[in-house]
């Protein structure tokens, strides 16, 4: 991380977009860490957050504009440069509350301070942020000159061409660009009440008073979405009254239905949202065995696990691929929410719609094996829940069909949930813009008895 600590919002933005250019960082943590070091609260630090997301998830529309008001080629401009071009770009033509000269000025001083810039190049960025806020100011931006729909959205929304045809033959047109349209929104933190502690009542009354922006979930009675502070850094929180987890991720959970005294596994548990909804739905009777391949992530594990109450929760270094004789036909439930391209939640991590779709075309294909290893656990008459994070056919339904056709010995289990409604054939695509959740999938299966 950079040593330098930032003064100011825009500092904490530029240096977080530094961090992920330069160290591969996540912008949520790299976010984190620089609101942290800075000391920024309230408004500065949503204006913070708001530049980093905003920049990132608008990079390649930014991309496009900045190639028309600059004589330089982009590949020839240095990457602080750059990134701070962007962030003033964005500054410019897609926020309406920030005063011009105070978008060009800024980001000039942050060429100036920060990039090793010298005059000459501090020139050039003044000369492109003035002309775009001359094209902006005279309504004269450049229209965006596309051949399709699907290239539209692509630019519009900057998602991979590749990604929003997929999803427009996938889903349709119009929800594709729904999806684009929700992966660019703002989007409030989603926190599940522990209710072995409280009630979503009276955790609402709680973090309202903290100062936070409060309204639950419109189908998920335990879910409530936050906005205008950090959850995190409550005292509901450190009490485990609340933790931060997804609808989504917290639906798994419930289609999974564990009941008091089962044995569960959870086959990729970290961060441990999944396992700790499960050991409360189990009132804290029986067993989660919540399993990863990393330890020092099991150690995240088992700290959410003593900050919740949860003590039926017991961590094991395990990678989901790789059998486990002595677990053979042992577990009542068994949750695999394995690893995926993670493209359902763009909305929370921007920077995954620009991963290289070469490097996902071999998660089917692991994803299988690992759902064949975690069946054989399930003991007959027991549940088998698969899940992910992204929203692609081949990571999910193709992969579920695939193992149903080979194993004969287990079969959809209808569920029903009021976020999604009944599914008959154990399946659910969850959408941003339908379900309230992020992009996921879930198939709940059932092993014969």
């Amino acid at each position: 991380m950079i040593e330098k600590r930032p003064r100011t919002p825009r500092e904490a933005a530029a240096f977080t977009l530094f961090s992920m250019t330069e160290e591969a960082a996540w912008s949520d943590g790299a976010l984190h860490h620089y609101l942290a070091r800075a000391g920024l609260t309230g408004r500065d630090a949503a204006l913070a957050s708001r530049l980093v997301y905003g920049t990132v998830q608008n990079q390649m529309l930014l991309d496009w504009y900045l190639r028309r008001f600059s004589s330089v080629r982009l590949g020839k401009i240095a990457p602080r440069v750059l990134i701070c071009l962007r962030m003033g770009l964005y500054q410019l033509i897609l926020l309406d509350k920030i005063p011009a000269h105070a978008a060009v000025d800024e980001t000039v001083a942050l060429v100036r301070r920060h990039c090793h810039a010298n005059d000459r190049t501090v020139s050039f960025v003044n000369a492109v942020l003035r002309r775009a806020a001359q094209a902006v100011q005279e309504d004269a931006l450049p229209a965006l000159d596309c051949p399709d729909k699907e290239s539209y959205y692509a630019l519009r929304y900057s998602h991979p061409e590749w990604l929003v045809r997929l999803w427009s033959k996938q889903f349709g047109r119009k929800m594709a660009e729904r999806i684009c349209r929700a992966d660019n929104a703002d989007t409030p933190v989603s926190v599940r009440v522990n209710t072995l502690r409280t009630t979503p009542e009276q955790a609402a009354q709680e973090l309202e008073a903290a100062g936070l922006t409060v309204a639950p979930h419109r189908a998920f009675a335990e879910i409530l979405l936050c906005s205008g502070g950090d959850v995190a850094a409550l005292p509901a929180f450190a009490a485990g009254r609340v933790t931060v987890q997804d609808a989504a991720s917290a639906l798994a959970a419930a289609a999974a239905d564990p009941h008091p005294g089962d044995r569960v596994l959870d086959c990729c548990a970290a961060p441990g949202g999944k396992s700790f909804a499960m050991a409360e739905r189990m009132r804290g009777e029986g067993q989660v065995l919540s399993c990863d391949i990393y330890a020092h992530k099991l150690e995240r594990i088992r700290a959410g696990a003593d900050r919740m109450g949860l003590s039926n929760v017991q961590t094991v270094l395990q990678d989901a691929a790789a059998s486990r004789a002595e677990w053979v036909q042992q577990a009542d439930v068994v949750l695999c929410d394995v690893p995926c391209s993670g493209l359902g939640i763009i909305r929370k991590k921007p920077e995954i719609r620009y991963k290289n779709p070469a490097e996902l075309e071999n998660l089917p294909a692991l994803q299988a094996k690992i759902l064949r290893n975690c069946a054989q656990y399930v003991r007959p008459g027991g549940t088998l829940v698969y899940s992910t994070c992204t929203i692609l056919q081949r990571e999910n339904e193709d992969v579920v069909r695939a193992f149903l056709a080979e194993h004969t010995d287990f079969a959809a289990a209808p569920w029903s949930h009021p976020v999604c409604g009944a599914r008959e054939d154990g399946m659910v695509t969850l959408l941003p813009p339908l379900h309230d959740t992020d992009g996921f999938f879930i198939a709940k299966l059932h092993r014969r008895a």
